[in-house]
């Protein structure tokens, strides 16, 4: 299961508790992990360019005290490798390589913080603060400052999500204009330079990772569609507004053929039937793009939308999650599965994850 940091979303709490109730919550969701047969956690460890360990790069994260920079008083990322492997479960640490903040505002971020040192790294888009992938000297900070975390600490893997240039916003365009003019030589089209950013980015973390350290995975959790075959036929036969390739220059694909990645974790946050992006239809594209390649296929479960009311009326049968799992068991290429996420976990609203693991981790 993924835990979420950012904004608090599931843990902590809420910002400002004591290092002893941060803790208490932490190993709170250790243990239901362990208790639902789950054998790993994905936990938030970089959520908006600072850390939730003592990083020689970037502040202490906003999410524990409620001010960036402050120390929390004990090392989060550090008891939870120890506590998660004392239970059975491997500790996944989830980094977002570009996002800033999740506001405009320089003057807010912690003093000293890269980003103010660096405004020129920086683009602001659809309100939030982004660092520029299309700066060679930011691709490599960011790498640093998450490459600080797996030589310091025994996780297992490093973990990205879904945002690599932000999501596109009506009516707004990601302002690099002067990265292009300065770096965009050779490429005639600015959409191929920014997937070629991203490539490198994924390319060069990866083999970052293995020469510090061969045994940590890297994997990948994207939107879960590339694109849609109206656009290319090599697509899903889905009619997703965004498409990764297109809209967020990441070319998901490639990196499962090129094995820049041990493991992809596709978000596939649909239900089945769904008109336009059918959960099963997104499956089975997946498991044909990844069968051969020896990169690993865990699918990303949305189990915050199991009993929303204000989702498809699927969503409101407890039994739907589960019967994703026994499509994915007769999918050859796919070896698991990742929920989002561990307050939904905890809440479980309508049973739907009780059902699936007895179904499934009996």
């Amino acid at each position: 299961m993924w835990v979420a940091t950012v904004a608090n979303r599931d843990w902590p709490s809420r910002p400002g508790l004591t290092a002893g109730q941060q803790r208490a919550e932490l190993l709170g969701h250790l243990d239901r992990a362990a208790a639902r047969r789950l054998n790993a956690v994905v936990l938030q460890v970089r959520p908006t360019a600072d850390a939730l360990w003592p990083s020689r790069y970037e502040p202490w994260a906003q999410c524990l005290t409620g001010t960036q920079g402050r120390d929390p008083g004990w090392d989060p990322l550090g008891t939870a490798v120890e506590e998660a492997h004392a239970r059975g479960l491997a500790l996944h640490a989830w980094f977002n390589p570009y996002r800033v903040a999740t506001h405009a505002d320089p003057a807010r971020l912690a003093p000293g913080h890269p980003a103010r040192l660096h405004p020129e790294w920086t683009v602001t888009h659809g309100g939030k603060l982004y660092y520029n992938p299309g700066l060679p000297e930011v691709r490599r900070f960011v790498q640093d400052a998450m490459l600080d975390a797996v030589r310091r600490y025994d996780v297992d893997a490093v973990h990205w999500d879904d945002y690599f240039y932000p999501y596109p916003v009506a009516g707004q365009r990601f302002d690099d204009d002067a990265a292009y003019a300065e770096h965009g030589g050779g490429f005639a089209d600015r959409s191929d330079w920014r997937r070629h950013n991203t490539d490198l980015l994924v390319s060069e973390m990866g083999a970052r990772i293995k020469a510090v350290k061969p045994r940590v995975e890297f994997g990948i959790s994207p939107f879960g569609v590339w694109r849609n075959r109206s656009a290319d036929p090599r697509g899903s036969d889905t009619r997703a507004g965004v498409g990764t390739y297109d809209d967020l220059y990441a070319d998901t694909r490639k990196w499962v053929q090129e094995r820049w990645i041990d493991h992809i974790v596709p978000q596939l946050y649909w239900h089945i039937g769904q008109p336009g992006a059918d959960y099963a239809v997104l499956l089975d594209w997946w498991n044909a793009t990844v069968r051969g390649t020896g990169v690993g296929l865990r699918i990303g479960e949305a189990l915050y939308k199991a009993g929303d009311p204000a989702q498809a009326a699927a969503w409101r049968d407890p039994a739907e999650l589960s019967r994703h799992l026994a499509l994915a068991e007769r999918r050859t290429a796919v070896d698991g599965h990742c929920f989002f996420a561990a307050q939904d976990v905890a809440k479980d609203r309508i049973g739907a994850f009780a059902r699936l693991v007895e179904d499934h981790y009996a």
